[in-house]
């Protein structure tokens, strides 16, 4: 039995199948899927029914794309014209799946792993992402659960502080897991960097930390490309955008990777 785990997949359904070819995926493996399982691809439809099929086989965590994907179907998230998730939304069975995708966890700890999206900030060791991650979870899982979607877009507040309470809690924590790429050492977060280089003041998100013990396994930067440390793992190597699908054996840090055609254009 071996465990993988596999970028960010945005609905590249033949590129997912291909992968799991090359490993050689059987029925006694586990996946781990590190956010962003659908949109910019054609086939997210095919993605979410494939992993949600593989029940306790399968740990996901969340993304920005999917949240957004789980806020569109509430109703509280316009349609963007890059939004290519169509065909989960019209699907007879779009209520199951994206019931199922809600109740994903923001990370997952096993072993001498860590997994989330996009990042931790420096205050944030992974056992208390871990118990932050949870608070997220459990508005995402509760009756009120539109009311958290409502608030959960903004770019405020942009520093962490555990005084925070309420919509501003949550949606900092949403931020930084979800879609941080640069920070400072106090906490402070840069939500709409894009690019590889921070500006001035700003480090990125990574660089910023002490490692923990456990190694963190993480995908949001398809820009910044695939990144192997002793303690760190980013797996987004960009196969929506051209480049490739990556799949860590957690076992033995083995990487397989399969190239892809590119479904978006750099910008797009």
């Amino acid at each position: 039995m071996a465990t993988y785990a596999i970028g960010d997949v945005q609905g590249c359904f033949e590129e997912l199948e291909r992968l799991l070819g090359e490993i050689r995926f059987s029925s006694n493996d586990r996946l781990w899927f590190v956010g962003d399982l659908v949109n910019r691809g054609p086939r997210s439809l095919e993605v979410l029914r494939f992993v949600r099929a593989l029940g306790e086989r399968a740990a996901v965590v969340l993304g920005n794309h999917d949240l957004h994907l789980v806020a569109q179907h509430a109703g509280i998230e316009r349609a963007r014209e890059d939004d290519t998730f169509a065909d989960v939304l019209a699907a007879p069975d779009a209520d199951e799946l994206l019931a199922w995708l809600r109740l994903r966890p923001m990370v997952h700890v096993e072993g001498e792993y860590a997994m989330g999206h996009a990042g931790l900030v420096p205050q944030w060791s992974i056992e208390r992402a871990r118990e932050l991650g949870a608070e997220v979870a459990r508005a995402l899982a509760g009756p009120r659960y539109r009311d958290f979607l409502r608030h959960m877009y903004g770019a405020r507040p942009e520093r962490w502080d555990e005084r925070l309470a309420g919509w501003d809690r949550l949606r900092i924590i949403v931020n930084a897991m979800t879609r941080m790429r640069f920070c400072d050492r106090g906490g402070r977060i840069e939500v709409g960097g894009k690019g590889t280089q921070p500006r001035l003041g700003y480090q990125r998100w990574f660089d910023a930390r002490v490692p923990d013990e456990r190694t963190l396994l993480v995908g949001h930067w398809s820009q910044l490309g695939l990144v192997v440390r002793p303690k760190l793992v980013g797996l987004d190597s960009g196969c929506v955008w051209g480049g490739a699908l990556s799949a860590l054996r957690l076992e033995d840090r083995a990487l397989y990777q399969v190239r892809c055609t590119g479904y978006q254009h750099p910008g797009g």
